[in-house]
């Protein structure tokens, strides 16, 4: 039985292309996404979207809030509390303005996408409920660009929480993609007080899943997921509760993680490096395998 790989079907012919030299990759556009995780009797689960079937990149796809950074998420007078950018920047592995975009693109897109702030008036405290309509108004001009992020917090009064996210992973879209993203994974556990929905136009589902649940529905082939997806699902499930797997982010290896593909005895071999599962052997003229 199938498992529920993403793998678009024009994917071998631009593969083709990339290997004789006329497709040029494009550069990947630096984004984040977190893995937002809440304790249950059972154990995390962890707050998933899937993306709407006309979707242009994974539609259909189930995956986490996030999104690309905004070219004014590296404003300097953003409202900071937690490592500071210089740590962020070593734990990266980029410059300081980079890693603050990063982070604050992070915190952003959690918001825009599934109506949860990681920040608060001070850097010991979160905000409670923002599902009231004054929420939603900042949090619609957020998504439609009419307000930065840093503004955004100064007119709350709020700080931004670094703190409370953990840097997991880093992939790279494949060089063959025509939109590719340069992906840092974080880990947060929800706030007290708040909740998520669905505040995302490109999700037409949200669901709260324990990890190995999701996974076992991939190897089912009931879920669509992309190899980061998975991997992270996979990463995630023997944690017991969110504080472990905050803790465990710290020590994580951030090196990032970019598909190769190669001409192997007349077929094309496509895999992620550490990552054998998503190997596909793909014959020059037909299907992968």
């Amino acid at each position: 039985m199938a498992n529920g790989q993403w793998y678009p079907p024009e994917w071998p012919d631009r593969i083709r292309a990339l290997a004789d030299g006329t497709l040029t990759p494009v550069a990947p556009r630096s984004a984040a996404t977190v893995m937002l995780l809440k304790d249950t009797a059972v154990g995390p689960a962890v707050h998933m979207l899937r993306r709407r079937a006309s979707m242009a990149f994974a539609g259909g796809a189930y995956a986490y809030p996030g999104g690309g950074v905004d070219p004014r998420d590296d404003d300097q007078q953003i409202r900071w509390a937690g490592p500071t950018r210089a740590w962020w920047a070593d734990r990266l592995g980029v410059d300081e303005t980079r890693a603050q975009a990063i982070v604050c693109a992070a915190v952003r897109e959690t918001y825009e996408e599934a109506g949860v702030l990681l920040a608060g008036p001070d850097p010991e405290s979160v905000v409670g409920d923002t599902t009231g309509d004054d929420w939603e108004a900042d949090r619609a001009a957020l998504v439609a660009r009419e307000e930065s992020f840093a503004e955004f917090l100064d007119r709350r009064g709020l700080v931004l929480r670094s703190d409370l996210l953990g840097a997991w992973t880093r992939w790279i879209t494949p060089e063959f993609e025509p939109r590719r993203y340069d992906t840092w994974f974080f880990v947060a556990a929800l706030p007290a007080g708040q909740r998520t929905r669905n505040a995302s136009t490109e999700a037409d589902r949200t669901v709260w899943i324990a990890p190995a649940e999701a996974a076992v529905g991939y190897d089912r082939g009931d879920l669509l997921m992309m190899p980061p997806t998975i991997a992270t699902l996979r990463q995630l499930a023997p944690y017991g509760t969110a504080a472990d797997a905050l803790a465990a982010a710290a020590g994580r290896d951030l090196t990032p993680v970019l598909a190769e593909a190669r001409l192997e005895d007349g077929e094309i071999v496509l895999a992620w490096p550490g990552h054998d599962e998503f190997t596909k052997h793909i014959p020059t003229g037909g299907a992968p395998a």
